[in-house]
């Protein structure tokens, strides 16, 4: 809804003054952090969405799925097939293309928020395991995103700078690990080193990853009331209160300021989708995602002793592949650093990006609402089962 806020308002009469607000300076000066909106956006508001990031990559090495190798397996590979797929489409389409090789990684993330929202909206019926190889994929997505960001879009690094950053960045950790809970410690200390992050060169959302890798996941039992908080680790009670932050505030901001690109009406649209840019990004994520992730799953579970969840068919990987192309948040972020200075291709970053996210979402949709319906009709059926002998009788005849 942001995002069609901003995109609707950029295409108005009154589009001069979402540009405005977009570019509007605020900060002070001295820490040079006089930044537009845009800016504070994707470094600041943007560092928090990160840092939840950061908490659940931690809680699914440590207790979750990514703590078992084998059951791992599928959907790490898929990961990395679901970012080589896009980005060797997107080469293939801008070879030659003066310079816009650079945005090769735009099309290989993964939104985990928006994916795991769309099946949320279409599933009622579908396996858990499902969501759980989608919540592994997604994962370990935004882990390689990260680190793609800080190697290959960081323009300058002042190494002082991210020397220094490591003394909040350690002194927040041994506060956590000692679970400390005061907001006055943690967050000047979140804050000091965000701007030392910031002031290197390397993008500062890194930061927000960092802090949340600090954060102890196991629980430490000080007494039998379940009531505790401490029965709870730190991480998950740092993610149950900012994760409301980070959907209701950071990410709906950043959308509605990163969408906002004025199309220019039919022909606009028609000039950007004739450009090798927005081709690339929305090829990439509906094709080269979904073809990548569902082929590197099946040639690993067939080659190697990985196997697929006995919940799960090859068609509903398909339909998971085919989320995998939503890319919203971090596709845009990384559009944005690709292409700074050049507002022509950042539109067309924009537009492919929206088009490809959409184009995906709805086939996902489409194919896991279809699934939704046969899983339904099998748990009807075994309810049906009335002689108790195993079979539901809506199969006796057969």
């Amino acid at each position: 809804m942001a995002a069609a806020v901003g995109l609707v308002w950029a295409n108005t009469p009154w589009s001069g003054a979402y540009e405005r607000l977009r570019d509007f300076q605020l900060g002070p000066e001295s820490l040079h952090l006089h930044l537009p909106l845009e800016v504070w956006a994707a470094d600041g508001l943007l560092a928090v969405f990160f840092f939840v990031v950061g908490l659940e990559l931690k809680r699914e090495f440590v207790a979750g799925d990514l703590r078992d190798p084998r059951r791992a397996a599928l959907p790490v590979v898929a990961a990395v097939g679901g970012m080589a797929g896009p980005a060797l489409i997107f080469i293939a389409f801008n070879l030659g293309n003066d310079g816009a090789v650079n945005g090769w990684a735009i099309p290989t993330a993964t939104d985990i928020a928006f994916a795991l929202a769309v099946l949320a909206v279409v599933s009622s019926h579908l396996p858990t395991a499902l969501r759980t190889f989608l919540l592994t994929l997604a994962v370990v997505d935004d882990l390689l995103a990260v680190t793609v960001i800080a190697i290959f879009y960081t323009d300058e690094l002042h190494l002082p700078y991210l020397g220094l950053a490591a003394i909040p960045l350690v002194a927040f950790a041994a506060a956590v690990q000692r679970r400390i809970r005061s907001f006055w410690i943690l967050v000047p200390l979140a804050l000091l080193t965000w701007w030392l992050v910031h002031q290197s060169g390397v993008h500062a959302t890194v930061a927000g990853v960092l802090l949340g890798f600090t954060v102890p996941v196991l629980h430490k039992f000080h007494d039998d009331d379940p009531r505790n908080p401490a029965r709870r680790g730190l991480a998950e009670q740092f993610e149950h209160r900012l994760r409301p932050i980070s959907a209701a505030v950071a990410v709906p901001v950043f959308a509605f300021l990163a969408a906002g690109v004025t199309i220019g009406g039919l022909s606009g649209l028609v000039e950007s989708l004739s450009d090798r840019v927005t081709l690339g990004i929305a090829v990439g994520l509906v094709c080269g995602k979904a073809v990548a992730i569902l082929a590197t799953t099946y040639l690993t579970a067939k080659l190697t002793r990985a196997e697929l969840d006995t919940d799960l068919r090859w068609i509903d990987v398909a339909g998971v592949a085919l989320l995998g192309g939503i890319g919203f948040t971090v596709s845009l972020l990384i559009g944005e650093l690709a292409f700074s200075g050049d507002p022509s291709r950042e539109d067309h970053v924009r537009i492919g990006v929206l088009i490809g996210t959409l184009t995906a979402a709805l086939l996902a949709a489409v194919v896991l609402r279809l699934r939704n319906r046969t899983y339904r009709r099998i748990a009807e059926a075994e309810t049906r089962d009335d002689d108790n002998d195993g079979i539901p009788d809506v199969y006796q005849h057969h």
